[in-house]
């Protein structure tokens, strides 16, 4: 399989990517068959729009690239998360998930939170991350019938509550549609402020900056065996910043021959602008579409989560 790339964005007023320039960056993605473009939700040069808003806009004019917009817990529900990810994901055929960032809560989960006094943001988001993977399972694809002479819509046994209760949510569920095509969607995680313990548990993609990367491999296999699961659950990530300048013959080799050096899966490219994302996208090796999210980062369909 070919090297997994994402390409990461910022999408908004002057001195970011417009709205129009997007449009044209995910049509030379579709075209390079590349895994997903990351859509931030913030910057320090400038206001953003909506990255969900934003993927889904793009989604409806260019289908064939997975979307991951980066939602941080400050402000979003998880069930609204969940909710709002699975729509994408739904609207793309199985190609979309999130970035979950850590931060704070919100206003509809601060009201009924069972410990107010826990404030961690890393327990928040494992937390948080756990009930977005058991949400999304909680309607199983299997559970639609359609059956209209019987009048059965959905065979309501196997539609499970997933009755969270931990130190920052209180979630009943369960969601009220069904689960995705390729499982579940994608749950990818920055590693900083998550360590690889942390996110070892429930993420699929994680990404890892590029001075960081050496011996991250070693670290991220042991915390998930700990974990119960295996490296080959988890997509790992260089993320890598590109200037015009750097756009030249060779760049490609380069950027494989340094993964594989630390071992990683795949890279996220990080373009100065708009220009650059198209003649990075343009650069690459053409590589074919993969029927969802999961398949394009090489990781299996979500089945089942842990509980």
């Amino acid at each position: 399989m070919s090297t997994p790339i994402q390409l990461a964005l910022a999408v908004g007023g002057p001195g970011l990517t417009s709205l129009a320039e997007a449009g044209a960056v995910a049509s030379a993605a579709e075209q390079a068959g590349i895994a997903a473009i990351r859509l931030a939700d913030r910057t320090t040069t400038g206001r953003v729009l909506d990255p969900s808003v934003v993927a889904a806009y793009l989604a409806g004019r260019h289908g064939g690239v997975g979307y991951l917009p980066v939602l941080p817990t400050t402000g979003n529900a998880p069930y609204n998360t969940a909710r709002r990810v699975l729509s994408l994901d739904r609207a793309t055929a199985g190609r979309a998930g999130v970035v979950l960032r850590p931060g704070r809560g919100d206003e509809v989960s601060e009201a009924g939170v069972p410990v107010p006094a826990a404030t961690d943001p890393v327990r928040r988001w494992s937390e948080y991350a756990r009930v977005l993977t058991r949400l999304w399972e909680s309607f199983p694809r299997a559970a639609l019938v359609g059956d209209q002479h019987g009048g059965v819509v959905a065979e309501d046994s196997l539609i499970r509550p997933i009755r969270h209760e931990g130190e920052f949510y209180r979630v009943a569920g369960p969601l009220d549609g069904p689960s995705s095509v390729q499982g579940r969607p994608v749950l990818a995680a920055d590693l900083g402020v998550l360590d690889p313990v942390a996110v070892a548990a429930v993420a699929d993609v994680v990404v890892v900056n590029r001075g960081d990367a050496a011996g991250t491999d070693a670290v991220l296999t042991q915390a998930l065996r700990l974990a119960g699961r295996d490296r080959g659950e988890v997509t790992l990530l260089g993320r890598v910043e590109v200037s015009r300048p750097e756009v030249a013959p060779g760049l490609e080799h380069r950027l494989h021959s340094w993964a594989d050096e630390h071992l990683l899966d795949g890279l996220e490219l990080v373009p100065d602008s708009a220009e650059t994302a198209i003649a990075v996208l343009r650069a690459l090796t053409p590589r074919p579409p993969a029927a969802t999210l999961r398949a394009a980062y090489g990781l299996r369909d979500a089945r089942t989560v842990p509980a």
